[in-house]
């Protein structure tokens, strides 16, 4: 199944931005990290992000050539790391972006893919979902969320500060120009198959935060911080399950400060 869907907003009024504390924060993260492969104890991961000079087909599939070239992150834990179990399943991203779109791919293995939610803006993480957290300016107290589902409906929300220093969600924020799809390997909300698992992708356009905030364009050597969380819940288990790409320590992905490191690359 394959499911596509391209969205516009209109802009709003933007916030002011705070002092930069990125340069002494980087200084923490050796190089060896932008790999996002390891992790040395207490550090968040770090990818690097390559350009792509050819914009990705956004269909769900990850079978554009771009993508060959482009490193997965490490396999997602647990959102409170080593202390708890491996994930029961796997999943894992990779990302590229040009001139005008940050581009996400993500694999999540699902032996049985379902979805309910069709209304753009429900609680997507009501659902088994994959979620986006966006820094696009590390010195400022704002970001961004999106979370999407296997039926392709999305939830954008726009941060002026974490929910522990008093900020509320506001899903006023549609993000502009956003392309997402989705392709699931098997069968939607049928329980009498087994199924491989869903993909997807996402361009986030990189002009999506005019509307809250003055945010430069990335340009080689620019960094963000980033993460990503997948929310699963099991039949009979109370609490769903978070698995994440950079551990936060704790159950709360509202933490920027523990998010991954994104740098952008221009070789040529």
């Amino acid at each position: 199944m394959e499911i596509l869907r391209t969205r516009t907003a209109v802009a709003r009024r933007s916030v002011p931005l705070g002092s930069s504390v990125l340069a002494m924060e980087l200084l923490l993260v050796a190089p060896t990290l932008w790999s996002g492969q390891v992790q040395p104890a207490g550090l968040p991961l770090a990818y690097r992000c390559d350009y792509t000079p050819r914009p990705i087909v956004i269909d769900g599939k990850l079978d554009d050539e771009q993508w060959q070239r482009a490193p997965w992150t490490a396999d997602f834990v647990d959102i409170e790391g080593p202390v708890r179990p491996r994930p029961r399943f796997r999943t894992r991203s990779k990302m590229l972006w040009d001139e005008k779109y940050l581009y996400i791919a993500a694999e999540l293995e699902e032996p049985d893919v379902h979805a309910t939610l069709t209304r753009h803006d429900s609680v997507i993480f009501h659902d088994d979902d994959f979620e986006v957290f966006v820094k696009p300016v590390p010195e400022s107290a704002s970001y961004y969320e999106f979370e999407m589902n296997a039926l392709n409906t999305g939830w954008d929300l726009f941060l002026s500060k974490p929910y522990k220093l008093g900020g509320k969600a506001d899903d006023s924020w549609n993000i502009p120009g956003l392309k997402t799809a989705v392709a699931v390997q098997g069968t939607l909300n049928s329980p009498n198959d087994n199924d491989r698992g869903w993909t997807l992708e996402i361009a986030y356009p990189l002009n999506a935060f005019e509307a809250r905030q003055s945010v430069p364009r990335p340009t080689a050597g620019t960094t963000w911080r980033i993460n990503f969380s997948r929310v699963e819940w099991k039949a009979g288990q109370a609490r769903e399950d978070n698995w994440v790409w950079s551990p936060q320590g704790l159950v709360d992905m509202h933490v920027p400060e523990h998010w991954g490191y994104l740098r952008f690359v221009k070789d040529r």
